[in-house]
């Protein structure tokens, strides 16, 4: 089982003080954290990292895909990585979420966003 310390967390978020906070909170509880704007960078960090454990995304963001497709395409390509979708605006159905992806609903608590990183590791 992974520790705060050896897990590396990717957070997708295009609202910047979002992404901030949640970095906050995962970075306080010792995981180490890499940021992306949109699931384009996620996918270019995703190809060059092999360390990242976990990935919390949001659901709508711009660029070529949305948080679901970008869960989709990381249960495609790197199967081990645990999937956390996020959203404030769309309800996800646990059958709509690739395999062992798990839905947050924003807004989310230091306390919720943890227990579900923990949960997903």
């Amino acid at each position: 089982m992974d520790t705060p310390a050896s897990a590396v967390v990717l957070v997708v978020e295009d609202e910047p003080f979002v992404r901030l906070d949640a970095i906050d909170m995962l970075t306080s509880a010792g995981y180490r954290v890499i940021d992306a704007e949109n699931a384009d960078e996620a996918i270019a960090i995703l190809e060059t990292r092999r360390d990242i454990r976990v990935v919390v995304t949001d659901i709508q963001m711009p660029g070529s895909m949305d948080g679901l497709k970008l869960a989709a395409t990381i249960r495609n390509r790197w199967p081990p990585i645990a999937l956390i979708v996020t959203s404030g605006r769309i309800f996800v159905q646990p059958e709509d979420l690739p395999e062992r992806g798990r839905f947050l609903e924003k807004p989310y608590s230091g306390p919720r966003l943890l227990e579900a990183v923990r949960a997903a590791l």
